[in-house]
């Protein structure tokens, strides 16, 4: 309802307006009404009226000087003017004050009834636009930490247009990337049965479990520092560097591998690698510093004695980017555009062919790599590589690639399967929105969280919502969500620092008895029973 204040010191114009304004046809409502301008000044400050009618001559104080009044403490409000005198300084003056109508008396109730449907509606235009902005800046809100995240992705891999302003980043602690050096550290997953043999969902709680190991440990050993997933088995941490302390930060930074690895080891059972790249003094040659950490890591790989010690000529090495080619091939295969990822295969293998003395054990080497790269990112859309391959002898076919003109059309066969398979567009079409509701399960489990509100930020229906998560992840996302806040509590209970209700409630639960039956369902045993010998 539009609230209406009405001045004017004949008390009769103010009952018969009252009276006579259709409220419930404009959808209006009568908020209160006042003599003078010094009482209407009052009125409005009590009432906040989107609409003001007042007379101008009146006692005390007129209706212009209480305008200017209104102007000055910059009071919303639409106002009509509704005068007795038609002196044209009066008309002029209201003008300039920015009025949204002026009436001379006496007025008839179809003008008044018209210029208040007219200034209705302009309210109407103006609190549409409102909403409109407000839910840009929601979902602006909203989708923040994903432009943040990709943002630094594209940093580390050189997918950033250099010409971005420093300005431009929009990350908190941005001081840190302006005024610090910067070291990148490679982290890769190695495939393991273990891996192999989990599901979709059970994937994604390993993933974030795995992030947030890590995050852990660098917020106790190295805060000024970022985690950021890239896309299949592949992530990195951009370590921040005070400067000209380089030396003693290396020593720092690689017993924080050595404890990333074994606390990845120990409580997930899974084995990841590590490499490091040199140290940049500009945040803009991150992306070098990332090749170096994973040239590393193949380094590490062929030393360890499985392959020859040299398959990319060192001094060539600036032209050859890896990581970034994983990245744009797996971001390609996870939205569905078979000839973007075609486009983008050519184009490394153009870059390929620019490193004449590149060799057979790194060619198959690298298809194992991209294997593995389809395999993570077509998993994180609900689809099994090897299902679409059911009769591949994989091992077979990359020991017949030696040449780089091999390579294309092996990557080429198994793009064009892919793409050819109904799954993958059905699954990959909706993989944001879900990726969506995975990290708000994860960031928001304490909350109390349901389909209906993330149907509103993803303008989705909850039903389809719903089915769209089942058929990317294996279950429903009432029950992961209910997965997610069980292995969050079994890993606080593990810690022994808190109550059972204190973790009940953490964990988004407030009856303690409804939490331990969840619990024990999940687990086989009672919270307090976890930790017990």
């Amino acid at each position: 309802m539009w609230r209406v204040l009405i001045i004017d010191d004949d008390f009769q114009v103010l009952e018969g307006m009252k009276k006579s304004i259709p409220w419930q046809k404009l959808e209006a409502q009568w908020v209160g009404e006042a003599m003078d301008g010094v009482e209407g000044l009052q009125k409005i400050r009590e009432t906040d009226p989107d609409i003001i009618i007042t007379d101008i001559y009146m006692p005390i104080m007129n209706g212009l000087e209480m305008i200017e009044q209104l102007k000055r403490e910059e009071i919303p409000g639409e106002v009509i003017i509704l005068s007795g005198y038609s002196d044209f300084q009066y008309a002029r003056q209201a003008l300039r004050l920015q009025v949204n109508d002026y009436l001379s008396k006496p007025v008839t109730l179809d003008e008044l009834h018209d210029v208040l449907e007219k200034v209705i509606k302009g309210l109407e235009a103006k609190e549409l636009k409102k909403l409109e902005q407000e839910e840009v800046r929601q979902r602006l809100m909203m989708y923040e930490p994903f432009v943040q995240k990709e943002w630094l992705k594209s940093v580390i891999t050189g997918t950033l247009d250099k010409t971005v302003p420093r300005e431009g980043m929009g990350l908190p602690e941005s001081s840190h990337w302006i005024e610090h050096s910067h070291l990148v550290m490679g982290i890769e997953l190695t495939s393991t049965d273990r891996i192999s043999n989990l599901t979709v969902s059970d994937w994604s709680l390993f993933r974030f479990a795995f992030a947030n190991i890590i995050r852990e440990i660098l917020a106790e050993d190295w805060p000024k520092s970022e985690f950021i997933e890239l896309h299949s088995h592949h992530a990195t941490i951009v370590f921040h560097i005070e400067p000209h302390s380089s030396d003693e930060a290396l020593t720092r930074i690689c017993r924080i591998g050595e404890r990333i690895t074994e606390c990845i080891d120990k409580y997930l059972k899974l084995k990841i690698r590590t490499g490091l790249g040199s140290v940049k003094a500009n945040w803009q040659e991150l992306s070098d510093s990332t090749d170096e950490a994973f040239l590393d890591l193949l380094q590490q790989l062929l030393i360890s004695g499985q392959g020859e010690p040299s398959f990319v000529p060192w001094e060539k090495q600036s032209a050859f980017r890896p990581i970034k080619f994983y990245q744009e091939l797996a971001a390609a295969i996870v939205i569905s555009k078979e000839e973007a990822t075609i486009e983008i295969i050519d184009g490394y293998i153009q870059q390929l062919r620019q490193l004449p003395d590149i060799n057979s054990v790194y060619l198959q080497y690298l298809c194992k790599e991209l294997w593995t790269i389809l395999a993570y990112s077509l998993y994180s859309a609900g689809i099994v590589l090897d299902e679409l391959f059911p009769d591949i002898d994989l091992i077979k076919e990359i020991e017949q690639i030696h040449t780089v003109e091999e390579l294309r059309p092996w990557l080429q066969d198994k793009i064009h399967v892919i793409a050819s398979s109904r799954h993958w567009n059905e699954n990959s079409k909706h993989k944001e929105a879900v990726d969506f509701m995975i990290h708000y399960a994860h960031d928001h489990y304490a909350e109390e969280i349901n389909l209906e509100d993330l149907s509103k930020q993803l303008y989705l229906s909850r039903n389809y919502l719903n089915r769209i998560f089942k058929k990317a992840i294996g279950e429903t996302f009432t029950n992961y969500l209910i997965r997610t806040r069980m292995e969050k509590a079994k890993a606080l209970l593990i810690e022994r620092k808190y109550m059972i209700y204190e973790i009940a409630e953490r964990v988004g639960y407030k009856n303690v008895a409804y939490f331990s039956s969840l619990f024990k369902k999940y687990y086989g045993m009672n919270p307090s029973e976890v930790g017990k010998k």
